[in-house]
């Protein structure tokens, strides 16, 4: 018998969001614990700053050049082997519960299992998983816990965001107090909500196991991602009048465009609304409209929504320890990638290879009775080296088509290991606009070369002195100083990065 893995995720949760990350508003209890009595990664970063990317990322441990789902839209094919089918080869329960994402949410449930497996009533197989269970953050009526909630509680599923407005746009839909975007309280009862559905479900298959099976089991929060609606009962937990502005925030329009005018064009033309590159924000926000306040109140419902997944993790957290299975079991927590949250007067994600959106969360609590002493690494890793751990905990060879190592349990280790960079790709097209980022993270320097695109000859980037510079301000990219320590960063970045996959695989729907 081997090893028990529960893999944790959160959707858009910035790593300054945990206490344990150096966050003072959210109360995260649990979260803190795995951190104390584990390993905290303190320089994680993803290998894509959005979901379906990031997530083929993690179940392939690949890069996104290799796996090809270069952005939101474009499906992992169903053929690809996965860390769950490799886990479930060698003798493991595999289950997923929440949100998966490795196919477009906004796609038609006739080319998409996961679109239209609730409706059949069907949980799996699917992708390496036996068994599934689905949410999102947007009521789609698609998923398990759409169908479940507009079944037995229709009233409630009438009030829930809807991602689409009636005329295909995105929505801008708000009612909060200050008319920030997407924020919506909903009037639902908490134990409704789909964080402690998805804990609710993840004990409930769980229960279905006996204590001499190997399992793993990724239990996936569709929150904090926007919509920002949290059940309204549990406003209390905080004031947003209360909520301090981001260290990045700019404070006026006039300070937030000085503060983007070295950076490429892009930046500043979503601030000010003049360059529409970017699916991830609704096509009609304007960033520079937005005022302190519905910052403030964005960033209270998600500190909020942190707080709810803190308190379903540790009911999961109990449930192991009455099974008594917590000494054989591995916790493994993170997120697929951050939020801008006011960051240079900006919000959502997009094209933009900053902490806000790469930096991530990644905490690995081993199983006890394996007598891993907690730790801090402050090496790079990623997403890209999850699928190996998983195998080391599971005490299994790794397969051949893993591109990352096993997460390094110590300092030295990571050392031995010779981890030096992490890299993290960005590609997209909408309509005429396209865009094509590529980075580096080594010897706390980021590079980002810009390839040549729509908007860009391809001789444009960043590079900014994390040590001199952690919020990413003063961009160096063409500093005369900063030359031959770019050419070096480009060339090891070209030297790392695995040649794209051809064909190119196609985009069939918006995300």
């Amino acid at each position: 018998m081997g090893r028990k893995i529960l893999f944790i995720t959160t959707d858009q949760m910035r790593y300054d969001a945990l206490g344990c990350n150096g966050g003072n508003v959210a109360r995260t209890p649990a979260i803190d614990a795995l951190a104390a009595n584990g390993i905290n990664y303190r320089r994680a970063h993803n290998q894509n700053v959005i979901c379906m990317p990031a997530r083929a990322t993690i179940m392939t441990g690949q890069h996104v050049a290799s796996h090809g789902v270069w952005m939101n839209g474009v499906s992992l094919p169903e053929a690809t082997p996965t860390i769950a089918h490799w886990l479930q080869q060698h003798d493991y329960r595999t289950a997923i519960l929440g949100k998966a994402h490795f196919e477009p949410w906004l796609g038609s449930g006739e080319d998409f299992y996961e679109n239209r497996m609730a409706a059949m009533g069907e949980t799996g197989p699917h992708r390496g998983f036996e068994h599934m269970e689905l949410a999102n953050h947007f009521g789609m009526q698609h998923s398990h816990y759409d169908l479940w909630l507009g079944e037995h509680h229709p009233d409630i599923d009438a009030r829930r965001y809807r991602a689409v407005t009636d005329k295909g746009q995105q929505n801008m839909a708000a009612n909060g107090d200050t008319g920030a975007v997407q924020v919506w309280p909903t009037d639902i009862p908490k134990e409704l909500y789909h964080t402690d559905w998805v804990a609710q479900r993840t004990m409930a298959w769980l229960d279905t196991l006996s204590d001499d099976e190997d399992w793993f089991v990724w239990m996936s929060f569709p929150d904090p991602h926007h919509p920002w609606d949290p059940p309204a009962s549990e406003k209390q937990r905080l004031h947003w009048r209360d909520v301090p502005l981001p260290e990045l925030y700019p404070g006026s329009a006039e300070k937030a465009a000085d503060m983007l005018k070295d950076k490429p064009k892009h930046w500043l033309g979503y601030f000010d609304g003049s360059l529409w590159a970017n699916l991830e924000s609704p096509r009609g926000f304007k960033p520079c409209d937005m005022t302190a306040d519905q910052i403030r109140e964005i960033n209270a419902y998600t500190h909020i929504e942190n707080e709810l997944i803190d308190e379903a993790c540790g009911r999961v957290f109990d449930y192991l320890h009455t099974r008594g299975w917590d000494a054989q079991t591995d916790i493994v927590f993170t997120t697929d990638h951050g939020e801008l949250q006011g960051d240079y007067g900006l919000l959502f994600k997009g094209a933009y290879h900053v902490d806000s959106l790469m930096r991530l969360p990644l905490i690995w609590r081993p199983a006890p009775h394996a007598n891993i002493a907690a730790a801090e690494v402050s090496a790079p890793v990623g997403h890209v080296d999850l699928a190996q751990t998983f195998c080391q905990i599971a005490g299994i060879p790794e397969p051949e088509w893993v591109e990352g190592a096993p997460l390094p349990a110590s300092e030295p280790q990571a050392q031995t290991q010779q981890r030096e960079r992490v890299l993290t790709e960005w590609e997209s097209e909408h309509g005429p606009v396209s865009l094509n980022l590529q980075s580096i993270y080594r010897d706390q320097w980021v590079c980002t070369r810009y390839g040549k695109s729509s908007l860009y000859e391809g001789t444009e980037g960043e590079l900014y002195n994390l040590a001199e510079d952690p919020g990413s301000l003063v961009n160096r990219w063409d500093d005369p100083a900063c030359q031959a320590l770019k050419a070096d960063l480009v060339t090891d970045l070209d030297d790392n990065l695995p040649a794209a996959r051809e064909p190119r695989l196609p985009r069939l729907a918006p995300v």
